[in-house]
């Protein structure tokens, strides 16, 4: 496939998107990552903040992106936290800040359907749950027509009963209608996991392992995507589905190049392959389905606190 290459420049200058058909759904929700794993992985800051980044990230990538012939919409996520070492709510049944879980679903469904006509979701998070709404969304609008790439270096499919309890590691477990019975009930349809496929994974969780290779997921890894898109173009034509979604998880990118997720995760693709990927794939398949998820602005979190209680700012 074509090497398609970023714009060059520090704000590329992107072309506006004319599809009036496709919603832009910004939403920055955070309660999906886990209170102690955000306070670990981001150890410079205090753990409501970084688990609060998400906001600032997605924020950020809204005001980066082009204007757009279709709607923008936000989904409403709520900024309570406590100081408790567990977050909120703590774990309910295996999954961290259930309710606020749940009713993130809800609303992002509302949401999507207070827009009559949309054929297409641009997802901007947040953590890696906010994919699960709006895919299954697809998924109910398109049936057996519909795979998904999820690019990413974690499986994302943890269970109520493996050992992290942050939703935002039981994404891909959602949408292949797997994992807790509460949430799969609130999703208005499921994927057949042999329309599932992973691209970069190589960040292995032990205790999730049996589901990676048992749930009939197909799994590419960072090397068998570096030089060439072909390998899961190949995968996508053999599902039989002309519609696309692709999650796009930033933590792909190699850290050791830039460090862009709540953890620095070494050895995944490069951000220029990246692009190239998820540009071939583009025109492999209808893409009717975008997430950017996961982005913590870590600089500009630091300078968020810097900026805290200073006169005019906060009262």
């Amino acid at each position: 496939m074509s090497a398609a290459q970023p714009v060059p420049g520090f704000l590329p200058s992107y072309p506006p998107n004319d599809d009036p058909a496709t919603l832009r759904l910004i939403w920055p929700q955070w309660q999906g990552a886990g209170y102690a794993n955000a306070g670990a992985l981001v150890p410079e800051l205090p753990a409501p903040v970084a688990r609060r980044g998400y906001m600032a990230g997605a924020r950020a990538l809204a005001a980066l992106l082009p204007p757009a012939a279709g709607p923008t919409a936000t989904v409403p996520v709520d900024l309570t936290e406590l100081a408790g070492p567990d977050g909120p709510e703590g774990s309910t049944g295996g999954i961290e800040s259930r309710s606020a879980i749940l009713a993130g679903i809800d609303a992002a469904l509302r949401t999507i359907d207070s827009h009559p006509g949309v054929e297409r979701i641009l997802t901007i998070g947040g953590e890696c749950s906010v994919s699960v709404a709006p895919f299954a969304w697809l998924a109910n609008k398109y049936g057996d027509d519909l795979a998904v790439v999820w690019i990413d270096s974690h499986p994302d499919v943890d269970t109520p009963d493996t050992g992290y309890d942050g939703y935002h590691a039981m994404a891909v477990t959602a949408l292949a209608g797997r994992g807790d019975a509460e949430v799969l009930s609130h999703l208005p349809s499921r994927i057949d996991p042999s329309r599932i496929a992973w691209a970069g994974l190589h960040e292995w969780e032990p205790d999730c392992d049996e589901h990676v290779s048992s749930w009939g997921i197909t799994a590419f890894g960072p090397d068998d995507l570096r030089v060439d898109t072909r390998p899961l173009i190949d995968w996508l034509h053999a599902t039989g589905a002309s519609r696309l979604a692709i999650h796009f998880d930033v933590d792909t990118i190699d850290a050791d190049e830039v460090a862009l997720g709540l953890g620095r995760v070494s050895g995944g693709l490069t951000a220029a392959q990246v692009h190239r990927l998820i540009a071939d794939l583009g025109e492999a398949a209808d893409v009717v389905g975008l997430t950017v998820a996961e982005y913590l602005p870590r600089e500009l979190l630091a300078l968020g606190s810097v900026l805290a209680g200073l006169p005019l700012v906060t009262g």
